[in-house]
């Protein structure tokens, strides 16, 4: 098949649903679809232009990460923001975090260093706008460096599968001060990393989620 000819070929269904996935998934971490909200696949379809099948793959794949609930029979709807339960994700994100730490550092190149100090430069430049989506985005980066070289996927998958709930509380409660952790401790991170030395890295990495932890303590105005 030709490369115009692919171009024009069906769409699989499997990418359907990511696009759904995607799509629902940045909807509910940025409170476009908020806590609590009744959703209908039928609905969500006709918005994202898609058929019901692929918007219910992406569905169930959202209730497996504690993003939406389902009775059968009955309805669907966005979790409520339950800040104990986004402790306690984070709790293991953290944990995820440190692995990777542990087992990339000695694989880092030159360029995995470099890529990690871009992405802080551009977190420091979101941080200073407060723009909370390009900040996000830039921290992902930076840890995804880390992540991506441990070459483990069952911590890939957990991180992928958790964060969405941490950053929906982040996202809420704190805005881009509070929510993320400062360009200092990313700046002690890369040097440790540039330095291969993987005790300095995974202490920096906890102390980077201890922070956040610490954020997201009982509020009194929890129910």
């Amino acid at each position: 098949m030709s490369v115009v000819a692919s171009l024009l070929a069906p769409v699989g269904r499997v990418l359907l649903r990511d696009v759904a996935l995607d799509r629902l998934r940045t909807a509910i971490v940025t409170g476009v679809l908020a806590p609590g909200e009744v959703i209908k696949d039928a609905e969500l379809a006709a918005r994202l232009g898609l058929s019901v099948a692929p918007v219910r793959a992406a569905l169930a794949r959202l209730a497996d990460e504690g993003l939406v609930e389902s009775k059968p029979q009955s309805r669907t709807r966005v979790t409520p923001l339950v800040p104990a339960k986004v402790r306690d994700a984070a709790a293991v994100v953290r944990a995820m975090h440190e692995l990777a730490a542990r087992e990339a550092v000695p694989r880092l190149v030159e360029d995995d260093v470099a890529a990690m100090r871009a992405a802080n430069e551009r977190f420091r430049a979101a941080l200073a706008v407060a723009d909370v989506d390009s900040a996000t985005e830039a921290d992902d980066d930076l840890h995804g460096v880390l992540l991506a070289r441990c070459g483990n996927t069952a911590v890939l998958a957990t991180v992928e599968r958790f964060t969405p709930a941490i950053r929906r509380l982040e996202r809420q409660r704190f805005g881009t001060d509070g929510g993320h952790p400062s360009a200092e401790l990313h700046d002690r991170l890369i040097a440790a990393c540039a330095a291969a030395d993987a005790d300095a890295a995974v202490a920096t990495t906890t102390e980077i989620w201890t922070a956040l932890l610490s954020e997201l303590e009982d509020d009194p105005r929890e129910p």
